[in-house]
């Protein structure tokens, strides 16, 4: 008995024309199984293709509301860096004819007074040569300065050029060899002195940039820039 039950079961051999028969799947289920298939298949192209679609209409809004904001800050942008270069360049025209001023006075001061009586002394032409060539050095335009006769009043002789001038608007170069003031103390003295003066047309390219975005606003297209110095004397 105990060798009848670890016996192994022995499959019997098919005879002809017979045909073993399996538990599996009968040809509905297989179809159906197929369906199934090729239903989850075209439900994740159709999941693939609306993420497509979304993520694209998500990126065109995205790229319309970056062009709104950039057309919205531009003239502000604009206006930012134009003010900063223009305000630069004021500070700079500036430092030049204050250092023109002091070269002219550094001259000056060792220039002899006894031609001051003639009509077009030379130590007058002779400072104004200096300061026109130190702004011609340093690149700014001189507006004629070079070619132009001085008016006299006095001690006082000024020039003024206007060819070329930014803006359309005047050089203006006074000498004044007979300035004066005196000292304090118990014993006051007069000290004689030469006091030049520049007064430089300056045009301005904010005050048309920033109608851009303030139409009514009003600014001075031409400022003049003035700058002086005084040095005593020496001879």
């Amino acid at each position: 008995m105990q060798q009848d039950a670890i016996r192994p079961i022995v499959a019997r051999p098919l005879v002809a024309g017979e045909s073993r028969r399996f538990p599996c799947a009968s040809f509905s289920e297989l179809r159906l199984v197929k369906t199934r298939i090729v239903v989850r298949e075209e439900l994740m192209s159709r999941v693939v293709q609306l993420w497509r679609r979304c993520k694209f209409k998500a990126y065109a809004r995205t790229e319309g509301s970056q062009i709104a904001e950039f057309a919205i800050s531009l003239p502000l942008l604009a206006v930012i860096v134009i003010g900063i270069t223009d305000f630069g360049s004021a500070f700079n025209l500036k430092y030049k004819l204050s250092n023109a001023v002091r070269e002219g006075l550094r001259f000056a001061s060792t220039q002899t007074a006894s031609d001051l009586s003639n009509p077009t002394p030379l130590s007058i032409a002779a400072i104004h040569d200096v300061v026109d060539n130190y702004l011609i050095g340093e690149h700014v335009n001189d507006c004629g300065l070079s070619t132009t006769s001085p008016t006299n009043a006095g001690l006082v002789w000024t020039y003024s050029a206007n060819t070329g001038c930014p803006g359309n608007g005047t050089l203006t170069l006074t000498i004044n060899r007979g300035d004066t003031f005196p000292t304090t103390g118990g014993n006051p003295v007069t000290v004689e002195t030469t006091r030049i003066r520049i007064s430089y047309p300056y045009q301005w390219r904010f005050s048309s940039v920033v109608k851009v975005l303030i139409p009514s606003a009003q600014y001075a297209g031409v400022t003049q820039i003035t700058t002086e110095a005084v040095m005593k004397n020496l001879n």
